[in-house]
């Protein structure tokens, strides 16, 4: 599948677009430089807090939050999906994680995951180092190969040519854009890694805790690490510096691909150009249209995501399971591509419109599970249950597009909605009242939204007046538009 790589940099972000088909864009990556992403950053750390109950650690790594440390990432290692990888796990050993840390041990730690929301930043003490073809792993002496590369002739070739490069007691993942890699590309990176990894080790045994060891590369070039194959045509960036940096980094590292990287001299801005600012609200929207009429409705929350397939205006031609297998069929590849899109991760459970036969719920989800099979994060997903639903679990290591690009409204607290101007209309009459069984015949000030005080003078009159005549009040009522619809204040003076 022939696609695009667009770069667009500006002093204050970053912005990384995946277009498939050269056209549709299907992924999206955000840096911005006061808020750049820890995952792959190397710490000397320390324990300051051993959690028996939990089995997990907190580290000072030296942010503003402790570090999490769970035990099963002290002693089985790293989630390879961070680097798009599927690959065969080794069988992790558990042991509770007393016996592994106690308070003021100094820690050698890798981020796996940022932090997301109160959340501090997830770490491992297993370290891997991602290379172009290669992720090293200096703590395991074992040569693991990515699923996507299914020539079984490939996979032994590979794993014949790392298992004579490599040195002892380490490890290596072999990724999916080493397929077809030659010794020499391979004995590269394994230099390479290598030579970084020296240069780390070197520089824990001279610094104390809590000190940065190592950065991951910046998201332009870590996006051409990962992302450009010979199914990608171009990558296009806006900066002549960024675009000397990419084409010194792939000249290095992997010159085979040197003509792909191009410098877009257009005058029109590049996301412009190729429609991907057009497509950026659209990806924070909570409704979706699909061609036939129906829709999906895509709401995220802490727990969970929860995506509702409806069939809106779809009326279909012939019978109704018809229609509503015609929907559900529909929406699996838009959702597929919504969640990569948006980079939804952790539980996602879709509520697809219940169909009565059984083919139709396996064919379903053969199709989900093909459409979900592009994606380079690590999915889990669970037949159609009895009730309609589809649920999958989707590795989480940076925010969604939505917790990069917004934050919980003012207004509504992030609720999604308000009171409405009756509501907060008749809270205002019960404040009265109990104001009556204190004091009666008295001058009252009613502050409030102007959207409140017009119900109160348009259809709530009557009431107020009633309220005047049994209590003795005389009641002022003020409209302030600087007031939040739900605040009123009530004033005796």
């Amino acid at each position: 599948m022939a696609g695009k790589i667009i770069i667009n940099t500006t002093p204050e972000q970053t912005r990384v677009a995946l277009l498939e088909n050269s056209t549709q864009l299907s992924e999206l990556y955000i840096e911005r430089k006061k808020d750049l992403s820890l995952v792959g950053n190397v710490y000397k750390g320390k324990v300051v807090k051993i959690l028996p109950g939990m089995q997990s650690a907190f580290v000072d790594i030296g942010l503003e939050k402790a570090a999490f440390l769970h035990a099963a990432d002290v002693v089985s290692g790293f989630d390879y999906s961070i680097f798009g990888e599927d690959i065969e796990d080794t069988v992790p050993l558990h042991l509770p994680i007393e016996d592994l840390l106690r308070e003021g041990e100094e820690v050698f730690v890798q981020v796996s995951k940022d932090s997301i929301g109160s959340k501090g930043a997830r770490i491992t003490s297993y370290i891997t180092l991602p290379g172009r073809y290669l992720v090293f792993m200096p703590g395991v002496d074992h040569i693991g190969i990515s699923r996507k590369i299914v020539d079984e002739g490939e996979r032994t070739r590979l794993k014949n040519l790392i298992t004579e490069l490599k040195p002892k007691n380490v490890g290596f993942i072999i990724r999916t854009a080493s397929e077809g890699c030659t010794e020499e590309e391979l004995k590269k990176d394994v230099d390479y890694l290598m030579l970084l990894w020296e240069n780390i080790r070197k520089k824990k045994e001279k610094v104390n805790p809590p000190q940065l060891l190592y950065s991951d590369l910046n998201l332009a070039l870590r996006s051409v690490r990962d992302l450009l194959s010979h199914e990608i045509d171009e990558v296009l960036i806006d900066s002549k510096e960024e675009h000397k940096k990419l084409t010194d980094f792939v000249n290095t590292y992997f010159p085979k691909l040197i003509s792909k990287i191009k410098l877009y001299e257009g005058t029109e801005p590049i996301f412009d150009a190729y429609g991907i600012e057009l497509e950026i609200p659209k990806a924070l929207g909570k409704r979706v249209w699909l061609k036939s009429g129906g829709y999906i409705v895509i709401d995220q929350t802490e727990a969970l995501t929860s995506i509702d397939v409806n069939t809106g205006k779809f009326v279909g031609k012939a019978s109704l399971e018809d229609t509503i297998f015609k929907t559900n069929i529909e929406a699996v590849k838009e959702i597929a591509y919504q969640i990569r899109l948006r980079n939804l991760g952790g539980i996602i459970i879709i509520d697809f419109i219940d169909m009565e036969k059984e083919e139709n719920r396996q064919k379903l989800f053969s199709v989900f599970q093909e459409a979900m099979s592009k994606d380079r994060a690590k999915c889990t997903i669970l037949e159609v249950s009895e009730l309609g639903l589809i649920q999958m679990t989707r590795k989480r290591v940076r925010e969604s597009l939505e917790q990069v690009l917004c934050e919980p409204c003012h207004y509504c607290d992030g609720k999604g909605f308000v009171k409405s101007p009756t509501t907060v209309c008749y809270e205002i009459f019960m404040e009265l009242r109990r104001i009556a069984l204190k004091k009666k015949n008295c001058k009252i000030m009613v502050t409030t939204h102007p959207y409140v005080a017009d119900l109160i003078f348009e259809d709530e009159r009557e009431g107020l007046e009633s309220l005047e005549k049994e209590n003795g009040f005389k009641i002022i009522l003020k409209a302030d538009n600087t007031f939040h619809q739900e605040f009123y204040e009530v004033a005796t003076l």
